[in-house]
């Protein structure tokens, strides 16, 4: 007796393909045997765990026979605190990936539409066709959003629409006075989703740079979403949050798994926000890596994409594929983009200064 079990999965699953991540170090060293690997694959923060994080972890291991606070009380307060809304307003997730599924299954139909464009980050085409969602992609401009197109895309059935800001994987931002622009022109009942993943590595200093969290109060079908994995570098313990108004979050808690977000990674989460001097330390290390990568792409005659994140996307000759074959033979780890349309593109992860004068010089060697 024998059953077709992928025919018996919903529609929207039975089509989709596994999200592929950046290839571990742990797999390389199986592979190929090499001993000494750099990885710039992933935007994680260079800088490995705050000490303080370290503390808090140890700290809350003491207790894991017991289930975490589904709730997150003490992680809700302290963002709260720190962004200047009610702890009515924030959701947590496992990773800003699980609240992005969390809103796409809250409010994507089956068969109803939702917007993002070219080039954005792989997570929403996923999530909307798991949902069993129709996806709008505009095209992008500039190797960004095109907030033009993507207000002229909105059908009526369009329920959710997507902006990555800074954008992964090429790094661009959408700036203030156009995203305001695109939010007046959005009807009310499309909910957007500002993806603010990258956003503490945005220059503050930026007169035209968008802070999400300012913009709630304006628009009630706004949902700003970050994470902890980057900048804070809790990348290995799954933390993220949206911002929204008390009734959108009110929805998101209905769909939110129980105890979706574990009692280290709570504690970890809650040490890291407070920890200003390590937040100041990385985005320091990660402009001067982004000016140390961008100097030596210059010399090697390489376009890249200008980018606001702990990222680069570089552009080559042909398609990449050989080329990111080569590179982990000299044991650098990048991540191909084709699946982002972006053949001839690799995306490069700024790392500490020894980790990019590696990528450099395996550059030089291959090519």
């Amino acid at each position: 007796m024998s059953c077709d079990y992928i025919a018996l999965a919903n529609q929207g699953v039975q089509g989709l393909s596994p999200y592929q991540a950046g290839k571990p170090i742990e797999e390389l060293q199986r592979e190929l045997g090499l001993k000494h690997i750099v990885k710039l694959a992933s935007n994680e923060n260079p800088l490995g765990p705050s000490p303080n994080v370290l503390a808090a972890v140890d700290k809350a291991a003491a207790e894991i026979a017991r289930y975490p606070d589904s709730n997150g009380f003490e992680l809700k307060a302290a963002l709260a605190n720190k962004l200047g809304v009610a702890a009515e307003q924030i959701t947590l997730g496992n990773g800003s990936n699980d609240v992005l599924e969390l809103i796409t299954r809250a409010y994507i139909e089956p068969g109803k539409s939702a917007v993002y464009s070219q080039h954005a980050f792989i997570v929403y085409p996923l999530a909307i066709q798991a949902c069993s969602g129709r996806s709008i992609v505009t095209k992008a401009k500039d190797w960004g959003h095109d907030l033009n197109a993507m207000a002229d895309a909105i059908a009526d059935d369009t329920q959710l629409l997507f902006i990555a800001n800074p954008n992964n994987p090429t790094g661009t931002v959408v700036d203030e006075a156009s995203l305001v622009n695109f939010l007046d022109k959005v009807p009310a009942n499309v909910v957007v989703v500002l993806d603010e993943a990258y956003f503490e590595y945005v220059e503050a200093s930026d007169d035209d740079s968008v802070d999400g969290v300012a913009l709630l109060k304006h628009y009630p079908n706004l949902i700003v979403t970050r994470t902890f994995s980057k900048a804070y570098g809790l990348a290995a313990l799954r933390v993220g949050y949206a911002i929204a108004s008390p009734e959108i979050t009110d929805v998101l808690n209905r769909v939110r798994a129980p105890f979706n977000v574990n009692s280290m990674a709570l504690a970890a989460a809650q040490a890291v926000l407070a920890d200003d001097e390590y937040l100041q330390q990385g985005r320091q290390v990660n402009a001067e890596g982004m000016k140390q990568l961008t100097q030596g792409f210059d010399t090697l005659g390489l376009t890249y994409i200008p980018s606001a994140g702990n990222f680069i996307a570089v552009e080559f000759a042909t398609d990449t594929a050989e080329l990111y074959q080569k590179l982990l033979k000299e044991g650098v780890i990048v991540r191909p983009v084709g699946i982002y349309e972006m053949p001839n593109h690799l995306r490069v992860s700024i790392g500490l200064e020894a980790e990019n004068t590696a990528l450099l010089d395996a550059l030089k060697k291959v090519l």
